[in-house]
């Protein structure tokens, strides 16, 4: 009978304690760090993933959040997209879920990340600078390994491992650099394909420890295959899975393979997965990144020196934090030649690290390889972006805290975790950026004031707040700074129309599908500019034409209702938003809306229907209270009626409108005094109010009559 397989380097035994206590830590700091993180709303790229997203508004049947529209983050990560599904059935559009999902999912990648310093350093003894953890200065004695092991030193106490497993582990969740990929709502995809990469290391590195390895590296092919589904980057794991091997278990590529060939094989294969994913966006995601966009790889190429360098400076030193860098391009080597100075020495050094130096070499592969991706294949929107350095920057801690903790000992790692409590608060102070979109560009223009892009999304902030002259200086800055940027155009167009100067408008937005004739929304930004002109065919021209562009888009079809209303065609409203509360069912608006063409067509009882979900999806709906309340009293039902005008006038007292309404329904109650009362209110507020005058006359002249036939 053959014997059971034993582990490579099967763990000592250690005490529980000291790592429950250090998982409480993380999860206790991570969540004082990301406290403030729930409010903060949609911004960028969260709004056509989110609030654009067809595919995350039912849950079943389950392939629909699994094939994610085109153009989005999302797109090719068909898990990403499952889980902002789960969200919306949660949440809906309300942020405070997704950033919660976004919080658990970096809490658990800090724990895996824990786990995977931890076992790595008990694993192999620490290696040499880690063996004297206890004993800073003087070297540990060698310890025997299996043929074709690196001989290893005796291992410093297993607590001592723990507690800097756990400042590495804190020094990595609560860095600054980190708030873009967990903050931002739509980079959970980083942030969650790094949780399977971890996994997949931790599953690894737990399966050579183990005597039963196979679940341990079924687990780890898993965790690899739903990485896959989530990001691309996922596709340097396996590799570094087996330089993991050969570094620190086997002692060479050879004796690796040889040993855990099905392993690797099977990591490996979750290439096909990846690719599988990665056909799905047309090969270069929907013409966004690849060498067949338009956009000259050496020119990608050497702007990358600038991101890596730069990306280096902000480990270290966390300042100043961008949220959006712009397009930057480097169009000759002399450009970059600064941090070519900085970086090609330290790529060489990792190579040659990696036959002298192994362990060091290994943690600049990490580094190196997992940037690798983004900055090998060419890009032509963004080309530094902090969120991804997520999971590289734990390469650099590691190699920081081994190397402190290797000098002084003990007291270098309650230095490490004060260095962590002072990254938590930067965090915590980054954080508060984000609680608007209006603080968090108005930061980045701070940061890049030359950013065309940063400054678009400013204006788009400040139209939301209703500064439209703020936004609209910001349109034509970043228009000023690219004049064939037809977004900026459209926008602005939109808010030359919120300022009344609806020519104006119409221009812009000519202009914007001038660069950009297949634009959707200018297409339906022109259609409100030439409905408020009166000029109507053209109007109902450009929205059809929207709805063409972007079927699934219930914005366009709730607009072509509009326009379809306008026109006085009802039959023909009714059927557009109803499209619209298809693809989106919980659209107040549209709610609205349709209750108003009902009621417009005379079939108050589904006007009723309509305004009542437009209120239970938006409490404190003001307009669907008054427009209900005239449908409860155009089918008799007063006392309802003035229900729901007293419920306007509890929220808005110098509503002039409501007074009138409330007038009415008490007048058709009988009740004249008070009737006249509120009818005197609404021209107090409003001395011009002619229907409130003549309802005020009426209802004297009654009050009158009554009093007269009174015995």
């Amino acid at each position: 009978m053959k014997p059971p397989a034993q582990p490579v380097n099967p763990a000592p035994r250690i005490r529980r304690w000291p790592i429950i206590l250090a998982a409480i830590a993380i999860c206790l700091a991570v969540v004082a760090a990301y406290h403030d993180s729930f409010s903060g709303p949609f911004i960028f790229d969260d709004e056509p993933a989110v609030l654009d997203n067809p595919t995350i508004r039912q849950l079943w049947p389950v392939w629909s959040p699994l094939v994610p529209p085109p153009e989005m983050t999302v797109s090719g990560r068909p898990l990403a997209n499952l889980t902002l599904a789960v969200n919306y059935a949660i949440s809906r559009n309300r942020p405070w879920s997704y950033h919660a999902f976004n919080l658990l999912v970096h809490l658990l990648a800090a724990l895996t990340l824990f786990g995977v310093v931890r076992r790595a350093l008990v694993q192999t003894g620490g290696g040499r600078t880690t063996a004297c953890i206890g004993n800073p200065g003087k070297p540990a004695p060698p310890r025997a390994s299996r043929p074709g092991q690196p001989q290893a030193p005796a291992p410093a106490r297993p607590d001592d491992f723990t507690f800097l497993a756990l400042a590495i582990a804190l020094l990595w969740a609560l860095h600054p650099l980190q708030t873009e990929a967990v903050t931002y709502v739509i980079q959970r995809v980083e942030s969650l394909m790094s949780l399977f990469f971890l996994l997949t290391f931790y599953c690894f590195i737990r399966s050579v420890e183990s005597a039963r390895p196979l679940p341990w590296q079924v687990c780890a092919v898993a965790a690899c295959f739903l990485g896959a589904t989530t990001k691309e980057v996922i596709a340097v794991a396996p590799v570094l899975v087996l330089l993991y091997d050969r570094t620190f278990i086997a002692g060479s590529f050879l004796e690796a393979l040889r040993r855990r060939w099905r392993v690797h094989a099977s990591l490996a294969f979750t290439w096909m997965i990846l690719a599988a994913m990665v056909a799905t966006t047309g090969w270069d995601r929907n013409g966004t990144s690849g060498f067949d966009i338009g956009v000259s790889p050496t020119d990608y190429w050497l702007t990358q020196f600038e991101a890596v360098t730069r990306y280096l400076w902000l480990s270290f030193w966390p300042h100043p934090l961008v949220f959006e860098y712009g397009t930057i391009w480097a169009h000759h080597a002399a450009a970059v030649l600064p941090y070519a100075i900085v970086l090609v020495p330290l790529a060489v050094a990792v190579l040659v690290a990696l036959r002298r130096w192994p362990a060091q070499g290994f943690l600049g592969a990490w580094f190196f390889a997992i940037l690798a991706p983004t900055s090998i294949m060419p890009g032509r929107i963004q080309m530094i972006v902090e969120h991804r350095m997520y999971l590289p920057v734990a390469a650099l801690i590691v190699l920081v805290s081994v190397a402190v903790a290797s000098r002084f000992g003990r007291a270098g790692i309650v230095a490490l975790l004060a260095w962590a409590a002072a990254l938590g608060c930067l965090t915590e102070s980054r954080n508060t950026v984000y609680q608007t979109a209006r603080s968090l560009w108005t930061d980045t223009v701070a940061r890049r004031p030359d950013n065309d892009r940063a400054r678009n999304n400013l204006g788009n902030a400040l139209v939301d707040e209703g500064l439209i002259t703020n936004a609209i200086a910001e349109y034509q800055t970043a228009l000023r700074l690219r004049p064939t940027y037809p977004e900026a155009h459209s926008n602005l167009g939109n808010a030359l129309l919120t300022a009344g100067r609806v020519a104006e408008s119409i221009a812009e937005c000519q202009e914007a599908l001038k660069l950009q004739p297949a634009y959707a929304k200018a297409h339906n930004n022109l259609a409100n500019a030439l409905l408020e002109a009166g000029r109507l065919p053209e109007a109902l021209s450009h929205y059809r034409t929207a709805v063409e562009l972007k079927p699934g888009d219930p914005k366009n079809h709730y607009n072509l209702g509009n326009a379809w209303t306008k026109m006085g065609r009802l039959s023909d409203a009714i059927e557009e938003y109803g499209t619209a509360l298809e693809i989106d069912p919980y659209d107040a608006n549209a709610r609205y809306n349709l209750g108003n063409v009902f009621f417009q067509a005379d079939r108050a009882p589904e006007a009723i229907r309509q305004y009542l979900i437009a209120l239970q999806l938006k409490p404190g709906y003001a307009d669907a209270h008054t427009n209900l309340g005239n449908a409860l009293l155009q089918l008799g039902r007063t006392p309802e009626a003035i229900a729901q005008f007293e419920v306007v006038l509890k929220a808005r007292p110098d509503y002039a409108v409501g007074h009138n309404n409330l007038g009415a329904a008490l007048f058709h109650a009988g009740r004249f005094a008070e009737a006249i009362q509120e009818f005197q209110t609404a021209l107090q507020i409003d001395p011009g109010y002619q229907n409130a005058r003549e309802n005020l006359e009426r209802a004297r002249t009654l009050n009158r009559s009554n009093a007269a036939n009174r015995p």
